[in-house]
Order: C-alpha cells, then structure tokens, then sequence
C-alpha cells in the first residue's frame, strides 16, 4: 500500500517535523503583537510589507521565476484578503484581551477545518474529526464563559480561526499546482493590498503609524522570520499534508505561545480555573486526536 512507502513515510515526518518548526515561529508571533505599539490594522501592513520585500529579494537573488497565469493569479491575490483579515483579528484578539486567551480561540480552526474542508472536497465529514472539533469548541467555551471580560478578544480569535481555516483548505489545493513561495508571494499582495485599501478608507495612514525604534525590530522580525520564512514553511508542508491535520498540529502554537507569554508577560496571574481547564480540554484533543485516528483505521482493516 502506498501508505506503508517508506519514502513517502519519511517525507511526510520530515514536513511534519517543518509544520512543528514553523507553528513554534507562529507561537512567537503573538508576543511580538503584543510587544508592538501600533494598531492591529497598521502592524499587519506593515508585516505584509516588510514580508513582500524579503520574499521579492529571495526570487531576485535565487534568479527564481514567479510568474503565473492570470486565473491563479486572481485566487492568489483574493485568498490575499483572507490572510490579512486574520491576521489583523488575530492581533486585534491579543489587544482586546491577552496572548492566551488569543491563542485559545485560534484552536477552534480545527472545527471549521473539519467542516469546511469536505466541502470544499466534496468528501464525507469525518465523525471523529467533528468529535474533536467539538471538544476544542468546548473548551472555547470554558474560557469564553469565565473569561467574559475578554468577549471582543474572544470573538477576533475566533473569526480569526475561520478565516485561518478558510484559506489553508485553498492553499492545500494551490500548493498541489503552484510553488510555495510563488503562493505565498501572491497571497501577500492580495493581503497588503486589501490593508491598504481598508487604512485609506478608514484614515489609518496618520501620525499614528510613526514607529518606535523598537518597534522596527520586532516589525523586522515579524515580516522576515515570523512571516515570509514561516508562511513559505506552512503552505510547503500541504503537499503531503491534509489541511485538517496541518490545522490540528497548528494547535500547538497555543501551547508555544501560552509559554512564551508566561516568560515574557507573566500573564499567568490574569488566568481563571475555567481558562485552565478549557486549554487542557483543547491540548488533550490536539495529542490524543492523532492516537484515536490511528485505533479507528486498525478496526477498519481488521
């Protein structure tokens, strides 16, 4: 069977090894959001910004072509609003109520993925795939209902995790056809494009946008390291990846982040039992999902 191919085994651990890498990074992320003095809105464009350029650099030095046809253009650079769009949520998450509570919410991606991807598939939903996505949304509601102080934050995170879910099942189909990079390169026009346009209508190029001189360090680290680098990563590993699985290891990135939040924040004082609860609730699913997965195909080759 080509499940047993040894080469194809080793190829999949060695991406899932680049998806544990590339969701640590991700963890990261949420600290410099919160180290950042500037607007969510302006951060991600300025995310978006500094990513393009690193990324446009990278083809020019490797003399890499990154033209495409007009059709995947267009997907590309609308799937762009998807990105942007999650990521300010995301940001505007962390400043409406903390690291945590942010990264929390963001685990309800594996729910909308469990939904959302037969669809797009036009495949049958998967019941243990449900099983979990609903254990995670329990979870969710643990936190959500002890940590009420933090409704705005909670509702970013969320609609943040649906759009996440959202464009990763699209990516999982592009990657199949188009180079990561090339992917990634696209969607982040389309994402500073659609910023663009909304801080024009809205009056977010102002004074505000003035950057501390720490500020232009974390920037800097966020756009290259934390985005183009990682975003190359995490659209890479969709090809022997499904975009469940890819969504339920991107739960992990809680886990990092709750971490580092700790160290750098101390925010572990802010959190309720329910908070605790809940996040044991979601990470227990995240490793025991995989084990159950696993007892499900042996009965069903027995």
């Amino acid at each position: 069977m080509a499940s047993h191919n040894p080469t194809r085994i080793a190829q999949i651990n060695k991406n899932l090894l680049i998806l544990h890498f590339t969701v640590f990074i991700w963890g990261f992320t949420s600290i410099l959001g919160a180290l950042i003095s500037i607007s969510a809105v302006q951060l991600v464009w300025f995310r978006v910004l500094i990513a393009l350029l690193s990324l446009f650099l990278y083809f020019k030095f490797n003399k890499t072509g990154f033209k495409i046809g007009s059709k995947n253009f267009w997907k590309l650079f609308f799937t762009g609003a998807l990105v942007g769009g999650h990521w300010i949520l995301f940001f505007a998450s962390i400043k409406l109520s903390t690291v945590p509570v942010a990264l929390v919410c963001l685990s309800s991606m594996t729910l909308f993925t469990a939904i959302l991807e037969p669809v797009f598939n036009k495949t049958r939903i998967s019941k243990l795939e449900i099983i979990a996505g609903l254990l995670i949304i329990l979870g969710i509601y643990l936190i959500f209902k002890f940590e009420t102080q933090y409704t705005k934050g909670i509702i970013a995170g969320l609609l943040s995790a649906l759009l996440s879910s959202t464009f990763s099942i699209i990516n999982s189909k592009q990657v199949k056809q188009i180079e990561p990079a090339v992917i990634s390169f696209f969607e982040l026009m389309g994402a500073f494009f659609w910023t663009s346009l909304y801080l024009f209508f809205t009056g977010g190029f102002n004074k505000s946008m003035i950057l501390k001189p720490s500020d232009i360090g974390y920037l800097l680290l966020l756009g290259t390291i934390c985005t183009s680098l990682a975003y190359v990563a995490g659209v890479s590993v969709m090809r022997e990846l499904s975009a469940f699985r890819v969504a339920l290891i991107t739960n992990l990135e809680p886990v990092y982040g709750i971490l580092m939040s700790f160290v750098f924040f101390g925010d572990i004082n802010k959190m309720t039992g329910g908070f605790w609860i809940g996040a044991v609730i979601i990470l227990s699913t995240i490793f025991l999902f995989p084990v159950a997965k696993k007892q499900v195909q042996k009965r069903k080759t027995a």
